[in-house]
């Protein structure tokens, strides 16, 4: 029995794992280059750059969330690839799909890229945990008055 993978650092961590696996298959050497910065991609094989966006079912529907130098690559250079890794979630790696991105089609999709600036505000769980036990009957109506 396969156990269902949950939560987005688990999804992408076994996403990567795949795209490792794949390219190995592939008779490429891949490395993990996540922790190069000089690196817009999280995958090195070969001569490819391979950023792997990862979901837990779909990507159908979802834009693609590049960051500006990942967006700069796809446009500048030939060989880079956006691996999407679909119905990571379920957990069986047999299961999951690979869409590779690349070649004409990348440079197509990245004529309609819009650049935006956004903030992440980090919302760990033990926080998430803390506010849903105080407010399981519903909105507190001081804070539903609140501006913010």
């Amino acid at each position: 029995m396969t156990t269902e993978i949950v939560g987005t650092p688990a999804v992408d961590r076994a996403a990567l794992e795949f795209v490792l696996d794949h390219e190995r298959r592939a008779g490429r050497e891949p490395i993990d280059a996540r922790s190069t910065a000089s690196t817009p991609a999280d995958v090195v094989s070969g001569d490819r750059l391979i950023e792997v966006k990862a979901y837990s079912g779909t990507s159908r529907g979802n834009d693609l969330w590049l960051e500006t130098p990942q967006a700069q690559a796809a446009v500048s250079r030939g060989n880079v690839h956006l691996y999407l890794v679909e119905s990571v979630g379920q957990g069986d790696p047999a299961l999951f799909r690979l869409l590779d991105i690349h070649g004409e089609l990348l440079r197509r999709l990245m004529t309609r890229a819009v650049e935006r600036s956004y903030v992440t505000v980090p919302w760990p769980e033990v926080e998430y945990d803390a506010l849903s036990s105080t407010e399981r009957a519903g909105v507190n109506e001081e804070r539903a008055s609140d501006p913010r």
